[in-house]
């Protein structure tokens, strides 16, 4: 994994510099624009009037519940059925990307699938629930289990995602740091709560939710809760997130941070300093400068590479791989 994690930033600080933005090239740092509809029971027509009503006011990537047209003896369909081909329509209309997941019929087997459409509504990924609930085993035809977790890059950043039952399992987390996620989607039945924040905290993405509960949450890369918002109907939730913050931490950085703050005044800023962690986030007050792609030139390594450097290096001196390692621990 070491390779691929340091490839891919390689490949997103030099894409950064230059990146045309989804939303226009004035745009301050990275901005993705995000619409999360959180509720229970509703019919087609009437979150797609909801979302007629809010994705006309922009917006890059729309999120909904898992398995919010039920999961039941009559919910499952395909691809072509007529959930996607509604999600996709306002997608294509509106310029957006829809997560929308469904019940879903991939050839006879049946997976609890988050289906996303880019912007011509077109499904261009699908993430198959890792960690299906006990329940959905107990189905008359019961879910199989999803295989893997990827990433997928979309115009605006990479794009990793989680269901419901998954939050109870780190390795599906960290799977998706390792492959550069900047942020996390995590449609789901429930709320979670705190264990969404450990994994934001772990992990250093944001991560935003949509609910069968009405709820949302959305994380910062710090771990810091930026929004929590519960309603009695169709809770909805605009939020806009810079993918072009940085976090790093304290250890190697400061004299390189010292430089670029002192190299670049009034273009770069030291938006946050968490002292007892001894991390600190860059951002871009400067259009079209990307800060995350500055720091990289200037020799900065954020604090997710950092922490996995350090487990690498460290166990090489070990001569084994503690996170591997599944036998009896070594006595004294």
């Amino acid at each position: 994994m070491k390779s691929v994690r340091l490839l891919l930033t390689a490949i997103a600080m030099t894409t950064l510099c230059g990146a045309a933005l989804p939303n226009g090239t004035g745009a301050m740092g990275r901005p993705v624009r995000i619409l999360s509809l959180s509720f229970k029971g509703e019919p087609l027509d009437v979150i797609s009037k909801v979302i007629e009503k809010e994705a006309a006011q922009g917006v890059d990537l729309i999120v909904l519940p898992e398995t919010w047209r039920g999961q039941n003896d009559t919910s499952i369909e395909t691809l072509d059925g007529p959930t996607t081909n509604a999600m996709s329509a306002l997608a294509r209309k509106y310029n957006t990307y829809i997560v929308s997941p469904i019940d879903h019929d991939d050839k006879g087997r049946r997976v609890n699938s988050a289906v996303l459409l880019d912007r011509q509504g077109k499904v261009v990924f699908l993430y198959h629930k890792v960690f299906p609930y006990w329940a959905e085993f107990d189905l008359k035809q019961k879910v199989h289990v999803g295989e893997s977790a990827p990433v997928y890059k979309a115009d605006f950043g990479r794009v990793g995602f989680a269901i419901c039952f998954d939050v109870n399992f780190p390795e599906v987390w960290k799977s998706l740091a390792d492959q550069g996620a900047e942020l996390v989607v995590w449609p789901s039945a429930y709320s979670a709560g705190t264990s969404l924040q450990a994994h934001a905290l772990n992990n250093h993405y944001y991560i935003v939710t949509a609910t069968g509960e009405r709820d949302c949450q959305v994380y910062d890369i710090t771990g810091e809760k930026m929004v929590d918002q519960k309603s009695k109907g169709i809770n909805v939730v605009h939020a806009k997130l810079d993918l072009d913050r940085g976090i790093y931490h304290q250890n190697f950085n400061l004299a390189k941070r010292d430089k670029l703050l002192k190299e670049h005044h009034g273009d770069i800023e030291q938006e946050k300093m968490l002292d007892r962690e001894q991390w600190f986030v860059l951002r871009t007050t400067k259009p079209g400068l990307s800060a995350r792609a500055l720091a990289h030139k200037y020799g900065l390594e954020e604090l997710r590479d950092y922490i996995d450097r350090s487990r690498r290096d460290i166990d090489a001196m070990r001569g084994w791989s503690f996170a591997e390692k599944v036998d009896e621990p070594r006595r004294p």
